[in-house]
Order: structure tokens, then C-alpha cells, then sequence
């Protein structure tokens, strides 16, 4: 069956296909939908960017749930739940179980309280936590303005999907291939990951610009630019893949954040994924497997990305990958 006509048999019949066998419980897809784009200039996670109005992440949920995943969770602003509940969750309806969570500046552990003048979320992994009374299963956390494409989500649905039951510290993430992840608009910010002999996750490295430089791949140190190693180095894309057990982790450590002074000075200081998770390799808590994956992502990092994006989903939809529309 060609891609066009299996996909019309999937949106007439609204069941999941995958090519691989699940466990009884399905992991969740949740999405980090809580901030906004300050070097693209508007709120991406709403931006219609598909032929019929659709956005990144609509693709992004459909791809999930071609790979297994049986429910979707996002974390959003209170302030924009209405816009959301309206264009986003409707489309949604009967399709899959979806929840939402919110992030806010003052949810803190008891004890602790906002610093006078803080207005900066308290960064990613704060936003990971809200999840914790609504995900009681192997989950997979996402941007929601990174087209991330299917090979990505088969690889960590796979993974999710095959972890005993009841698994604690077997965690993964998606490496893409660095190569695959640049903007031809300007330099981009990724985590340059390191691993070892079994693939397991040993350090995550920031760069805040890498781009191509005289044909190759680099970052800038200082006013250096160093070679990153080769067009296959893995990064992370912010495609981690967790069980439960991450959420009571993730507690604790927030709370040694909050206690340390200098982060409550920081009025910017952030509780980052990659903070957490590294804290939990160097200890001997978890694992994180590094998977590797043939998907080349896009997004609209800039402004200027938004027009190559429209059209690269316009290929896709035109190739029969996608349906149009997609829900």
C-alpha cells in the first residue's frame, strides 16, 4: 500500500499503525509548549505553517502516533489557555487522550519562594515537572517548534515501548546527526553529546553557535571557530525519553538548586534537562541511551526560517507523507 492511500485508510478508520510491537502501556508524548521564540519574534508553537493551517507540532503528534504513543500531554502558560484549548486541542478530539499542564514562575517546592524581581521561567526541566501528576508512564519530552520527523519518534517510541515494566533510571535520547539540524539563516544552539563503547549519554556540551565555516562544521570558542568533529556528531534536539521515576529525581534536585544562593541571586538562572540529567549519569543513578536517528530536523529558529519550513512540509504533504489536512 503506497503512502497516499495508507494514510487516507488511517485517517478513515482514526486507528494507529506502527511497525513495532507495544507493551500494554503506551508511552506519552509531552510537549515543552510554555515559552516563546525571542530570535523568531512570535509565539511558534501557533504559527500555521502547514497547507491547511497546521502547525509544527500538529506533524510532530502525528508522527507519535504513527509511532505507538497513546496519549499527549503539553505544558502551557495559563495565559494563553484559551487560544490553545481553541486551535490547538479541538483538532484533537476523539483522536487521542490529551492533557493539559501549566508552568508558573511561583510552583515551588514548600519553603521556597520567587525572588523579588525573577520573571524568567524557571527553565526546561521545571517545565518537565509539571507533568508529574499526569504522567504515570515511559513519556517522551519535546519542543513543540522543532519539526523533529518520523524516524525520530519510531526510534524513541521503540525504545519507550520496549522498557520492562516498571523500569527506573533506563532512560534515552535521540542523538541527530548535527549535520542534519543547521539553519541556512545563521548559526544555531545545540547540545554536543558525548558517549561511550555501549552508547550510553556521557557529558552534554552547550554551543551556542554552531554553523558551517568554509564547508565545515563548527563552533564558535571565543573568537574561534573548532571544528565539532564531523557531519555525524550527535546532538540533542531536546528528545529525551524518561519513566516516571525521573519526576520524584527531578524533585529533589530542584529543591539543592533553589537552596543554592547563587541561583537564587541569578534572577536568569534556569533548571535545565541537561542539568538534571547530567547530575543523574555522574552519580550512577541512570542511564541515558543515545539513539541514533536518520531524521534531518527544521524549524524556525529565525524569522527567515519560516518560508524553507512552509515549503520543505509542502514536499512532504505533496510526496504523500502527510495527509492535507492532517487531522
Amino acid at each position: 500500500m503506497g503512502y497516499k492511500r495508507f494514510f487516507v485508510f488511517l485517517r478513515s478508520k482514526l486507528t494507529i499503525h506502527t511497525n513495532f510491537s507495544i507493551s500494554t502501556m503506551k508511552p506519552t508524548l509531552f510537549l515543552l509548549a510554555a515559552g516563546m521564540g525571542s530570535r523568531y519574534g512570535g509565539l511558534k508553537q501557533l504559527d500555521a505553517l502547514g497547507p491547511n493551517g497546521e502547525t509544527i507540532m500538529d506533524y510532530s503528534i502525528y508522527d507519535a502516533i504513527q509511532a505507538g504513543f497513546g496519549k499527549i500531554v503539553w505544558v502551557i502558560r495559563r495565559d494563553f489557555e484559551d487560544q490553545f484549548r481553541n486551535q490547538i486541542l479541538k483538532k484533537y478530539e476523539g483522536q487521542v487522550p490529551c492533557e493539559l499542564c501549566f508552568q508558573a514562575l511561583d510552583d515551588l517546592p514548600e519553603g521556597f519562594k520567587v525572588p523579588e524581581g525573577r520573571v524568567k521561567p524557571w527553565g526546561t526541566n521545571h517545565a518537565v515537572l509539571m507533568g508529574k501528576d499526569v504522567i504515570k508512564e515511559p513519556f517522551c519530552v519535546i519542543n513543540c517548534d522543532d519539526f523533529y520527523n518520523r524516524d525520530a519518534f519510531m526510534t524513541i517510541g521503540k525504545f519507550l515501548a520496549d522498557l520492562p515494566e516498571g523500569s527506573k533510571g533506563k532512560y534515552a535520547m535521540v542523538g541527530f546527526r548535527v549535520g542534519n539540524t543547521l539553519s541556512e539563516n545563521g548559526s544555531v544552539a545545540r547540545g554536543v553529546c558525548g558517549k561511550d563503547a555501549e552508547g550510553n549519554l556521557t557529558d552534554v556540551v552547550e554551543r551556542t553557535e554552531i554553523e558551517r565555516v568554509d564547508g565545515e562544521i563548527c563552533y564558535k570558542d571565543g573568537d574561534k571557530w573548532v571544528p565539532v568533529g564531523g557531519e555525524n556528531v550527535p546532538v540533542s534536539m531536546n528528545m529525551w525519553g524518561f519513566t516516571p521515576d525521573y519526576f520524584q529525581y527531578s524533585e529533589e534536585y530542584f529543591k539543592e538548586f533553589l537552596s543554592d544562593p547563587k541561583n537564587m541571586e541569578n534572577l536568569k538562572a534556569e533548571f535545565f534537562i541537561p542539568l538534571m540529567v547530567d547530575k543523574l549519569i555522574n552519580e550512577g543513578t541512570a542511564t541515558v541511551k543515545v539513539l541514533d536517528t536518520t531524521s534531518k530536523w527544521f524549524g524556525v529558529t529565525y524569522a527567515a526560517d519560516r518560508p524553507g519550513t512552509v515549503e520543505r512540509i509542502k514536499q512532504l504533504v505533496d510526496e504523500g507523507v502527510y495527509p492535507s489536512p492532517l487531522f
